[in-house]
């Protein structure tokens, strides 16, 4: 019987691990219980909440199995099966009001994170409700969202149209860019975290942590925040969905995330029908 020749999977989720609906549908979940029923450590790697992500990875029985979950696109490394938080990283206390600022000013959207709530100023905004229905968490409004938000945030995520937060990433980039980061997440979504944060420089903490290396890793991605921890892995495994640029750069292209393409990537390394 062929084995998959990698010791650990690296998945975004949306848009690659979930589809449309944002569920893992039961050809994929099958093919990472089999993986994971041959001793391969399965990290889920997103942009989303912590709170977002468990959903996932109960689905995946990560909580009875083990693995590990890498929030806020690295800003959290969390252990799967019992909690304990193995990492995390902050905004500097100093570019909140900044961005607060910026966002009144340009009338974007900004949103931040309370337990298992999303909170803003503009819950009608139809990008913060697109947040909301990712993670399957409420929207809270609050009259001023930088008294509102809890102390030491891992992220803020800004929202707007596509050609506004291309230019919002551009302008913040440019008074912000030496004291944390920004990058869209999807056209429409600006992350806001710190600095030298991203999904490679997580794993590659977690990955010394549990003595594996990058090589030993096969990584699946679809958006720009992807590109790094792709280029990072043994083999970086881009969906047909995903971006060009990021289509670009992959050592491989897989079916959609419509069309199960995670499960057939594993199905096309290992040699073996799921």
């Amino acid at each position: 019987m062929n084995h998959l020749p990698y010791r650990a999977i690296a998945l975004d989720l949306d848009g690659t691990l979930t589809n449309h609906d944002k569920v893992v549908t039961p050809k994929t979940r099958e093919a990472l219980l089999q993986a994971e029923a041959e001793g391969v450590v399965i990290i889920l790697a997103s942009g989303r909440p912590t709170y977002g992500i468990e959903p996932v990875a109960e689905c995946l029985e990560l909580d009875k199995r083990g693995g590990y979950i890498l929030s806020y696109n690295g800003g959290n490394i969390v252990n799967a099966k019992t909690g304990e938080k193995l990492f995390a990283q902050f905004l500097p206390d100093e570019v909140i009001p900044i961005l607060y600022r910026y966002a009144k000013e340009k009338n974007h959207a900004l949103l931040g994170y309370a337990g298992n709530e999303i909170i803003t100023e503009m819950p009608d905004d139809q990008y913060v409700k697109e947040e909301s229905r990712i993670n399957k968490m409420n929207i809270r409004k609050v009259e001023n969202l930088f008294e509102a938000l809890e102390p030491h945030p891992t992220k803020l995520l800004m929202t707007g149209d596509p050609a506004d937060m291309l230019k919002a990433e551009n302008e913040l980039s440019e008074i912000l860019g030496d004291r944390m980061d920004i990058f869209r997440s999807a056209p429409f979504f600006l992350e806001l975290v710190p600095k030298g944060i991203d999904k490679a420089k997580s794993l590659l903490r977690l990955l010394s942590k549990i003595n594996l290396t990058p090589a030993d890793m096969i990584a699946f991605g679809d958006g720009y925040n992807d590109l790094s921890m792709l280029k990072l892995s043994g083999m970086g495994v881009a969906m047909q969905n995903a971006a060009p640029e990021v289509r670009a750069e992959a050592d491989y292209i897989t079916l959609s995330n419509e069309e199960d393409g995670v499960a057939a990537a594993l199905e096309h390394f290992c040699k073996k029908d799921f």
